[in-house]
């Protein structure tokens, strides 16, 4: 067993050193099977307490216990189910519906090469305000 005094290091030091995963292991054990306390651990081999729950959490048993259980009942499932499906059947009336669009605008390009005219509205024009309901747009006789 080592002693304290040959781990009196500096700060310096113990930000250097580095323990290799067997030695971690071994103190885990020793700790899970109380042979050794996490304080007097730390103060045998100035490691900080955090470090030592550190290993504990790495290598100990109950190590292995990284997921999560999720229960839900049979009504949630059913409900995230049916909005799966919903979702899905959105998409694919998106999906159509963009077709359809693409569609239209090529029936519109071979329009207007057809036609030989212009069928899209142009932005750039001003506009006309003469709705029918002034006065002054209503024919004079």
């Amino acid at each position: 067993m080592a002693l304290p005094e040959q781990f009196k290091l500096t700060l310096q030091e113990r930000r250097r050193r580095t323990f290799s995963e067997t030695f971690k292991r071994l103190k885990v054990q020793e700790i899970e099977s109380q042979q050794i306390r996490i304080s007097d651990l730390c103060k045998q081999y100035c490691v900080s307490d955090t470090s030592v729950r550190q290993w504990m959490v790495k290598y100990g048993q109950n190590s292995s216990k990284k997921e999560r259980l999720i229960i839900e009942t049979m009504s949630d499932t059913l409900v995230i189910k049916e909005l799966l499906e919903r979702v899905a059947d959105l998409e694919r009336m998106v999906g159509q519906k963009q077709v359809e669009l693409e569609f239209y605008k090529k029936m519109i390009d071979l329009a207007q090469e057809h036609y030989g005219i212009e069928i899209k509205k142009n932005f750039s024009t001003q506009h006309c305000d003469t709705s029918g309901l002034h006065e002054t747009n209503t024919p004079s006789v």
